[in-house]
């Protein structure tokens, strides 16, 4: 957790001015059993109203100094610890976006969620606790052993067995609790990703009627994080009732033998009140360790977490001496290019080599799990390549930015994503400088024009969250709209054409081939028709290239191909 505390740098001014507040508070609190003392042994013994009206308006102004000074420290900690929250999440977030697919497959969305959200919460409030208790428990402990010892020495004794007694206690408690609170953070990870599978998933499961399943499945992971968090409060239960016990008995051995020195002479009234007072202030800052230490463990615990997605290196990065691509613009070439999935036992693609330049379109084509998304993540760096390497413009993609390699593609993703805003928006996220005539010119051209033209609000219609207001075929076309506004170099469509009937397809690609008549265009289709006039065909098979050619060499030459044009076309169509 201390690693988290680094970024706390910005509100040293906050905490030096926390410190001076609460050391001023602790002080006042000790000041005052002194003076009720002397106004006991002294005012009252003598009678001397002016000594007593005197000392108590001291108390009173030493008691709103206190306050105050408690209420300023409360709002500085309150400040800071949110502040904290803040840079966390944010640094959170910033890491997050670094990572490649890779790294969001090894950690998990769901428990990136929970890291950014929950376990900075959990960091958040212990540090407002720290903040104030930590350093108000150790003083008021001290001085308050100090000043009892100022009172009455031989009445001490009490507090070398009662405080030894508590830390034990405390070292037993932790000692059984600390596990409990790492696996809180785990089960809840759990309980998120049962969650989210289901309310992405509500359709499927209502599909299959598995409701019943999944309110199984939900409750077994909402009852182990209930168990968990059972244990830990039985544990932690035990803390408070001992410590008032404790406290309780303390305060009547004080009492006790305080009064027996009392009628020895030993001591005086005032300062076995004083004295008592005393030992509830030590009593009580342990109290408020106890406090702490009820919430510091699931903190730490959710530190330790915070801190392995901080500490994650991606794997994808920009070289200090990246290259620039100065003389060409649109090339695309791949040489023997393989990929492998972590843990899977062959490449996803292996030796892949081809080309691809401005002003043709090049198709990819082949069955299921043959590589063909896999092939096109590797153009912007959603993963590296492995063996062999990508050029864009001439350039190894892993000697350019990222920002710069990204900035020359128009990515339409095989899973169609839309943002909740409207639909100028959303098109608008291609390129935020975008002007209403160009969102309307590429909607037109993604034959998207009709249906928004039959909303309402027009382009200012307003999609919900997921695109869950609008059909897979408009979500097609507004992630198509989204790619043309960009005007990149290289267009990339991820099977972007399947959810289209074969009219508004076939419509689609004869506007695409004037709109991308300079760039270069690469398409993933499963449709035969959708690739059959590309310049260049190239047929995966198992993550190997089976064949490259046009259309009507690919038949001659390529049995995969023949095989998928025969499962779609009609013997009259071949013919």
């Amino acid at each position: 957790m201390l690693k988290l505390y680094k970024y706390l740098k910005k509100y040293t001014a906050h905490i030096i001015a926390i410190v001076v507040l609460v050391f001023i508070q602790v002080m006042a609190n000790l000041y005052l059993p002194t003076l009720m003392s002397d106004i006991v042994d002294k005012g009252l013994v003598n009678k001397d109203m002016n000594y007593i009206w005197k000392t108590g308006g001291y108390m009173l102004l030493i008691s709103g100094a206190g306050a105050i000074c408690s209420v300023i420290a409360s709002l500085f900690s309150a400040k800071t610890a949110v502040g904290l929250g803040t840079i966390i999440r944010e640094k959170l977030f910033t890491k997050v976006e670094s990572f490649s697919l890779h790294e969001f497959d090894k950690i998990g969305t769901a428990t990136l969620i929970t890291r950014t959200t929950n376990d900075v919460n959990q960091v958040q409030q212990v540090t407002v606790m720290l903040l104030n208790m930590m350093i108000m428990a150790p003083l008021t402990c001290i001085g308050g052993v100090v000043m009892a010892l100022g009172e009455d020495k031989k009445l001490t004794w009490i507090f070398a067995i009662v405080i030894p007694f508590i830390s034990i206690v405390l070292a037993l408690v932790l000692r059984k609790a600390l596990p409990l609170f790492k696996l809180m953070q785990v089960k809840l990870d759990k309980l998120n990703l049962v969650l989210r599978e289901n309310l992405t998933g509500i359709r499927v499961i209502r599909a299959f009627n598995r409701i019943e399943t999944e309110k199984v499945r939900f409750d077994a992971a909402n009852s182990d994080l209930m168990n968990n968090a059972v244990s830990v409060n039985i544990i932690m239960a035990v803390l408070m009732p001992l410590m008032m016990l404790v406290l309780n008995v303390t305060s009547v051995a004080v009492v006790w033998f305080g009064g027996i020195r009392i009628d020895n002479g030993g001591m005086q009234v005032g300062s076995l009140m004083a004295f008592i007072q005393y030992a509830m202030q030590i009593l009580f800052s342990f109290l408020m360790l106890t406090m702490m230490f009820v919430l510091v463990p699931r903190a730490q615990a959710s530190a330790v977490r915070i801190n392995e997605v901080l500490d994650t290196e991606a794997e994808i990065v920009d070289i200090e001496d990246y290259k620039t691509a100065k003389n060409e613009k649109g090339y695309v070439e791949f040489k023997d290019v393989s990929f492998s999935y972590a843990g899977a036992e062959q490449p996803a693609i292996n030796n892949i080599s081809f080309s691809a330049r401005p002003g043709e379109t090049t198709a990819i084509i082949g069955g299921t799990g043959s590589g063909k998304s896999t092939l096109v993540n590797l153009i912007p760096r959603f993963y590296e390549a492995q063996q062999g390497t990508v050029l864009v413009d001439g350039v190894d993609v892993k000697e350019m930015t990222q920002e710069e390699l990204r900035s020359k593609i128009g990515f339409v993703p095989q899973k169609n994503v839309l943002f909740s805003g409207t639909i100028a928006e959303n098109i608008r996220y291609g390129n935020k400088n975008a002007s209403l005539e160009e969102i309307k010119h590429a909607a037109n051209i993604s034959q998207a024009t009709d249906f928004i033209s039959g909303m309402d609000e027009g382009y200012d219609h307003y999609i919900a969250q997921g695109g869950t207001n609008v059909s897979g075929g408009q979500k097609q076309r507004l992630s198509i709209a989204r790619a043309l506004v960009r005007k990149p170099e290289i267009y990339v469509f991820d099977d972007s054409f399947s959810a289209l009937d074969f009219k508004t397809d076939a419509k689609l690609r004869a506007a695409l081939k004037n709109e991308t008549k300079d760039a270069t265009v690469i398409i993933i289709a499963q449709r035969v028709s959708t690739v059959m006039d590309a310049d260049r065909i190239i047929v995966l098979d198992e993550g190997k290239v089976a064949g490259i050619g046009t259309h009507s060499e690919l038949m001659k030459n390529c049995s995969v191909y023949h095989e998928i044009v025969a499962s779609q076309l009609s013997e009259e169509e071949l013919a």
